[in-house]
C-alpha cells in the first residue's frame, strides 16, 4: 500500500464507519429538503383542504426548474473549486465561486420575473384544474418571490461542502426547514392566511437559510474572494455549467414527470369516479412521502460516492465491493421497511394531510399500494448509478439514473393510462421500479468482471 493509500482514512479506515461519516450529512440534507415539500402539504391538507394540497402539486415543477438550474450551478461550481484547489490553483477556485454567486442570483431574479408574468399558462401547462387554480396561483404568486432565495439555498451548499464543511451546510438547511416548520401552523391556523401563509412560512425559512449560507460564503476554509471575482465571465460559466449538467438532466427529468403524470391524472380521474382534483392531491402526497423515505437511501448512495471513487482509483477493489454492497444491503432494507409501512399503514400515513370524503382515502390507499408496491427496488438503482459514475463510467451512470424516470415511467404511464386508465397511472410506479432496479443489478452483474478485471478471480 502507498503511502497516499496510508495517509487517506478512505483508503484505511473500515468501511462502515466510513459510510456512517459520509452519508449521514447527506442523507440528513436530502431529507431536509424533502421535508420542505412535504410540511407545507401537511398543514396545508389539515387546514385548506385537498385542493389546497392540488395546488402545491401544480407549483411544484416551477420550484424543481429553478432547483435544477441552481444544483446545475453550485454542484458546477463546487467540481470546479475542488479540481482547482487539486492543482493548487485558490484563486480559479474562487473565481468559480464568486461567478456562482453571481448566476445563481441573477437566475432567481430572472425566473421571478418569467414566472410571475406567465403563472397562470404555466399552472395550465402543469395541470391545474378549474377547482384548485386559485389556490395554485395564492400559492405560486408568493412562493416566486422567494426564487433568489431558494436559489442561494440549493446552490451555495454544494461550494459549502466543497470546502470541506459538510455540517455547516447541513445546518443551513435545518435553519430554513425549521422555520417553515414552525411558522406553518401559525399562519396557516393563528393567522387564517391558507395556502398563501405556508407559501410565505416557506419563504421566510428559505431567507434564513441564504443568509447563514451568505455569511458562510465569506469564511471559506481553503479560498479567499475578491469583489473582482463575482464579475461573469463566459468561460467560467460555461465551465461551471459543464460539471453540473447531470444535476440539471435529473431534476429536469422530475419536471417532465411532474407535468406528464398530472396532466394524466386529471384527463383519466375526470373519467372515474374519483374525479380531477382528487388523484393529482393525493399522488403528489404520496411522491413527497415516499421521496423523504427514498431520499435516505440516494442520500446513502451520495454518501459513499468519495469511497467508492478513491478505492477505485488506488487499486483497492476489495473495498469497493464491500463498499457497494453494504450500500446496496443497508438502502434494500430501508425500502423494505417502507414498503410494509406504505402497505400496512396508507391511510394513517394520508390522514395526516387531512381527512377528506371516503372517495379521497380509498383513491389514497390505492395510490400508496399500487404505485409504491416496488418501492424496495429503488435502492439498486440509485446505489448502482452512483457506483458507476464514482469509477468514471458516466454512460452506464446517466442511462441506469434516467432509465426510471424518464426512459421506462413516462412511456408506461402514457400506455397503461391509455388502456386502464387512472389506475393504469397509478401500475406504471411500480413496472418503472421493478424494471430499471432488475435492469441495474443484471448490468452491475456482467460489468462485475471487467470492472475489477483479474482481481475478481483471485478471490
Amino acid at each position: 500500500m502507498n503511502e497516499q493509500v496510508a495517509a487517506n482514512p478512505l483508503g484505511t479506515e473500515r468501511v462502515g464507519k466510513l459510510m456512517i461519516r459520509y452519508a449521514i450529512p447527506s442523507i440528513i440534507s436530502i431529507v431536509v429538503n424533502s421535508l420542505y415539500n412535504m410540511v407545507d402539504q401537511v398543514f396545508i391538507g389539515q387546514g385548506v383542504g385537498y385542493l389546497g394540497n392540488a395546488a402545491t402539486n401544480v407549483i411544484m415543477p416551477l420550484t424543481t426548474i429553478l432547483m435544477a438550474i441552481a444544483f446545475m450551478l453550485g454542484d458546477g461550481a463546487a467540481a470546479y473549486m475542488s479540481l482547482n484547489l487539486g492543482k493548487n490553483r485558490p484563486d480559479d477556485a474562487a473565481r468559480g465561486v464568486g461567478n456562482l454567486v453571481t448566476l445563481t442570483i441573477g437566475t432567481g431574479l430572472i425566473f421571478l420575473v418569467l414566472f410571475q408574468l406567465f403563472l397562470e399558462p404555466l399552472c395550465g401547462l402543469f395541470g391545474a384544474t378549474e377547482g384548485n387554480l386559485p389556490y395554485a396561483l395564492d400559492y405560486g404568486r408568493i412562493i416566486v418571490l422567494g426564487f433568489p432565495f431558494s436559489a442561494v439555498c440549493s446552490a451555495f451548499g454544494s461550494v459549502i461542502r466543497a470546502d470541506g464543511r459538510p455540517r455547516v451546510s447541513m445546518i443551513g438547511l435545518l435553519i430554513g426547514c425549521a422555520t417553515n416548520i414552525i411558522l406553518d401552523p401559525i399562519f396557516i391556523f393563528v393567522c387564517q392566511w391558507g395556502v398563501k401563509g405556508a407559501a410565505w412560512a416557506t419563504i421566510l425559512g428559505q431567507i434564513l437559510n441564504a443568509a447563514f449560507f451568505a455569511v458562510c460564503l465569506f469564511r471559506f476554509k481553503t479560498i479567499k474572494l475578491k469583489r473582482e471575482y463575482f464579475v461573469p465571465r463566459l468561460q467560467i460559466a460555461r465551465r461551471l455549467a459543464s460539471l453540473g449538467v447531470s444535476s440539471l438532466i435529473s431534476q429536469i427529468a422530475s419536471v417532465f414527470v411532474i407535468a406528464v403524470t398530472n396532466n394524466l391524472l386529471v384527463t383519466y380521474g375526470a373519467a372515474s369516479p374519483y374525479g380531477p382534483d382528487i388523484p393529482m392531491a393525493v399522488f403528489g402526497i404520496v411522491m413527497k412521502v415516499s421521496s423523504l423515505i427514498s431520499g435516505i437511501t440516494l442520500g446513502l448512495a451520495a454518501g459513499v460516492q468519495p469511497i467508492l471513487g478513491y478505492n477505485y482509483g488506488s487499486g483497492q477493489y476489495p473495498r469497493v465491493k464491500r463498499t457497494y454492497k453494504l450500500a446496496l444491503g443497508v438502502g434494500s432494507a430501508i425500502m423494505i421497511a417502507a414498503f410494509f409501512i406504505f402497505q400496512i399503514f396508507p391511510e394513517q400515513i394520508i390522514n395526516l394531510f387531512g381527512k377528506e370524503s371516503e372517495l379521497y382515502i380509498e383513491f389514497a390507499v390505492k395510490c400508496f399500494r399500487v404505485y409504491l408496491l416496488a418501492c424496495f427496488l429503488i435502492p439498486a438503482g440509485a446505489v448502482t448509478g452512483i457506483f458507476f459514475q464514482a469509477i468514471g463510467k458516466p454512460v452506464p451512470a446517466t442511462l441506469l439514473s434516467l432509465s426510471r424516470q424518464i426512459i421506462f415511467l413516462i412511456p408506461a404511464m402514457l400506455i397503461f393510462g391509455y388502456f386502464w386508465g387512472v389506475e393504469g397511472v397509478l401500475w406504471a410506479g411500480p413496472f418503472s421500479d421493478g424494471l430499471s432496479g432488475v435492469i441495474s443489478l443484471i448490468t452491475v452483474w456482467l460489468s462485475w468482471k471487467k470492472i475489477f478485471g483479474k482481481e475478481v478471480a483471485k478471490q
